[in-house]
């Protein structure tokens, strides 16, 4: 038997078999059998191409179900593509892992399509944290909403739910959840959701003393933060007219951080107590 790249019919010298039957007859087996060139390089074509797929496969295509299947050289390194599935607060949600996207199938093989229901989706959710901002907190412990809070979560509700983003992730926080700095893509123009939160009013740059990431946008951040306060938009609006009648203050409203450390200092004296 010869095979395509084994060289002219004729040429006597080469100890290759010439049939399948002579190739099974192991007492005509000789070293060049398996060292000559038609069996070596396919052989080695053939183990560097599956080494290949499998390191693309485990790299870029393997679908992460959880925040503890990140590995921790991931992050500050690569990104995570998938489906918003869940808004839990005006500044975290939960991420369907879809590696690839659509060229790899995501949305339109019968094998890769996003649960809908939360059964499906239990423990195949990625929780993340947008980097860089802090949002105004919804009611919950027993603290009251702040204002705004509820704006804020609408609003990034209707920006995300149901779409696909890209987390550039950073590092894991002390709840299990993934600090990254998210884009989405919109009429062809990708977007910072962290950055659009700001110019809307909706949040504020994230100020604790630990724990901030903002990859390399921290200026460009805190400069929509100001231009927002200037043009009084979301929660730098001035009350009007009705609301300084009904007593509306018009100074600065009380940041998420600073609204945090006053129940954290409440709290603590009720331990104290």
């Amino acid at each position: 038997m010869r095979w395509p790249w084994s060289g002219d019919d004729n040429d006597k010298t080469r100890s290759e078999p010439s049939s399948w039957a002579d190739l099974l007859d192991t007492s005509k087996w000789s070293w060049d059998t398996f060292t000559g060139p038609g069996a070596l390089v396919p052989s080695i074509v053939f183990t560097v191409t599956s080494l290949s797929a499998l390191r693309i496969y485990k790299s870029y295509l393997r679908r992460i179900p959880s925040v503890n299947h990140i590995k921790p050289d991931y992050f500050r390194r690569r990104s995570l593509f998938g489906q918003v599935s869940s808004v839990g607060d005006a500044d975290n949600f939960r991420l369907f892992h879809t590696p690839g996207g659509r060229l790899s199938g995501w949305g339109w093989l019968p094998w890769k399509r996003v649960p809908t229901t939360r059964e499906g989706l239990t423990n195949k959710t990625i929780h993340i944290r947008i980097a860089g901002v802090d949002a105004p907190e919804l009611a919950h412990w027993g603290r009251e909403a702040q204002p705004f809070s509820k704006e804020a979560y609408d609003w990034l509700t209707q920006y995300i739910h149901n779409r696909r983003v890209r987390a550039y992730i950073y590092r894991r926080d002390q709840y299990g959840r993934v600090v990254a700095q998210v884009f989405i893509r919109k009429w062809f123009v990708q977007k910072d959701v962290g950055l659009e939160m700001l110019k809307q009013g909706l949040a504020t740059v994230y100020e604790a003393k630990t724990g901030s990431e903002f990859g390399k946008s921290e200026q460009i951040y805190r400069d929509a933060e100001q231009k927002a306060k200037a043009n009084h938009v979301g929660m730098w609006s001035k009350p009007s007219l009705l609301g300084r009648l009904r007593g509306e203050s018009a100074k600065a409203p009380e940041s998420p951080r600073e609204y945090k450390s006053r129940h954290n200092a409440a709290d603590k004296l009720k331990k104290g107590a």
